[in-house]
């Protein structure tokens, strides 16, 4: 019975919508066309006899004949007079003035068309449908080819507009008795289906959207009530498996994140220790030389990998601040590549003069690992090119190398990612690109990577010009998590945040 009763309605419905905008349209169009059709060849009957630059009485006599017409529409003709600037004239001055026209019509009157096979008059008729006091009306205009006045017609739509009422309403009280007959259909299902379904699937888009806690109320013993039991089962225990995987993951963000903090006092001693071997290297014993150089090397890459964790811990944690700054892009990029010495292998493509309000020292660790991987990967030129778009900043970092394979691209941004599975120890930690995206994001921005079709890797950084907005609703967000932080949760060591700038590129 509830089908039956949808289907009439929605039948009805659809009938009454299809027959009102079918007669509307063909209404509308019926009008409209009579009255362009009648103005069009009244503006040129009317116009021809005129002079080039006819005076106001004969410009005002022109639109009073075009205003004798069946279609009851008035005119108003414009044009340059014998004297200095021009006339306008209309059929009735109270009611239709150029402040009636619309500009955008007149604009489209008033411009001249090239010639496109059989439409070779540079002029042409248009018209709109407006509103003026409550009242709908039909404007056309149109300038005369080969030299004359430019006419304007208004057209009252009113009565087509009490016929399109008239009708709407006899199609409406059809559809509300459809209603009614449905309603009174599916009442007595929906007291004893319906209902129960809809709190049902309510319930389930609630648990959808994370509320773990939304819950049935169980009456009766039959297959509902069952089905609510299941449910409400089903989300008990998904409650708990959440529970238990988010204290999961606070464990390993806090493990992480204190691990990496207390690597950091013996890697400071250890750093030391090898600078100063690194430095006496060459009054080392040449079998030993090797060895103090692979512990050197290492060192550093251990280091960079205890930065870019605590790094990462921070935007899992939510915690990663921005810190903005009115900077001159293209002093920016200058200076992270001339920080780096990479001044002979990369070319700079920016005007100066570009101002951006972001955070310095994100953007250059985004441009460091955006260069040190071209550089690493793609081989020098690598070149560089910054450019404004609209609200936005596009920083395209291209390098003259192989390209990344096709089914490498989807994850050159993914954590750890390498694309040989043969060398997983490589210099890099697999990170650098997956902290430029994240400084990105934090940033309201975006990174992505394609191959160039003249050859080589492109990556097409895009950021706002202003990130004021975002980083204030970073900033109230922060504040919700400052009861966390207390209890020694991810986060803690914010206001420390800064991080190396990565030798030779980020990994």
């Amino acid at each position: 019975m509830l089908v039956f009763g949808l289907v009439a309605l929605a039948a009805a419905a659809s009938a009454s919508a299809i027959a009102y905008w079918l007669n509307r349209d063909a209404v509308l169009t019926r009008t409209q066309d009579a009255a362009l059709d009648e103005f069009r060849k009244a503006l040129k009957d009317d116009t021809d006899p005129l002079p080039v630059t006819p005076t106001c009485p004969e410009l005002q006599d022109a639109a009073d004949r075009m205003a004798d017409n069946t279609q009851k529409y008035e005119v108003l003709l414009v044009t340059r007079t014998t004297g200095s600037g021009g006339c306008t004239a209309a059929s009735k001055p109270d009611l239709f003035t150029m402040k009636a026209v619309p500009g955008v019509l007149r604009r489209a009157v008033d411009e001249r068309r090239a010639a496109e096979g059989s439409q070779a008059a540079p002029y042409h008729l248009y018209w709109q449908r407006i509103t003026l006091d409550g009242t709908p009306y039909l404007v056309g205009g149109a300038k005369v080819n080969g030299g004359g006045p430019t006419g304007y017609m208004l057209k009252s739509l009113d009565t087509e507009r009490q016929d399109l009422n008239s009708l709407a309403w006899s199609l409406g009280i059809a559809t509300a008795l459809a209603l009614v007959g449905s309603a009174l259909l599916a009442q007595a299902a929906a007291a004893t289906v319906l209902r129960p379904v809809q709190r049902l699937g309510e319930a389930a888009n609630r648990l959808g959207e994370g509320h773990l806690d939304t819950r049935l109320q169980v009456s009766g013993s039959d297959e509902l009530a069952k089905l609510s039991h299941t449910f409400n089962r089903a989300a008990e225990r998904l409650q708990k498996r959440v529970a238990e995987l988010s204290a999961r993951e606070a464990s390993s963000r806090r493990f992480v994140a204190d691990m990496s903090h207390e690597l950091r006092t013996p890697l400071t001693a250890i750093t030391a220790v090898t600078e100063v071997l690194e430095e006496e290297a060459d009054a080392l014993d040449p079998m030993i030389a090797p060895a103090v150089q692979l512990v050197v090397s290492e060192t550093r890459r251990l280091n960079d990998l205890v930065e870019n964790l605590m790094e990462v811990t921070r935007f899992d944690a939510g915690t990663a601040r921005l810190v903005l700054d009115d900077v001159d892009v293209a002093d920016q990029v200058t200076a992270c590549i001339d920080a780096r010495a990479w001044l002979d292998a990369v070319e700079l493509d920016a005007a100066r003069g570009i101002m951006a309000r972001l955070d310095p020292r994100r953007l250059d660790v985004i441009l460091a690992n955006l260069i040190g991987n071209a550089l690493k990967h793609g081989g020098s030129p690598v070149r560089v090119s910054v450019l404004p778009e609209g609200e936005d900043l596009l920083i395209k970092v291209r390098d003259h190398g192989p390209g990344i394979p096709e089914d490498v691209l989807p994850h050159v941004f993914d954590r750890f990612y390498k694309a040989s599975a043969s060398r997983p120890r490589s210099e890099g930690s697999g990170l650098g690109l997956s902290i430029a995206m994240e400084n990105a994001h934090i940033h309201g921005g975006d990174i992505s990577a394609a191959n160039s079709p003249e050859g080589g890797a492109v990556f097409t950084l895009r950021l706002p010009m202003d990130a004021s907005r975002l980083a204030s609703i970073e900033d109230r967000k922060g504040e919700d998590r400052k009861g966390r932080e207390r209890k020694g949760e991810p986060g803690k060591d914010d206001g420390a945040e800064g991080s190396r700038r990565n030798e030779g590129g980020a990994p």
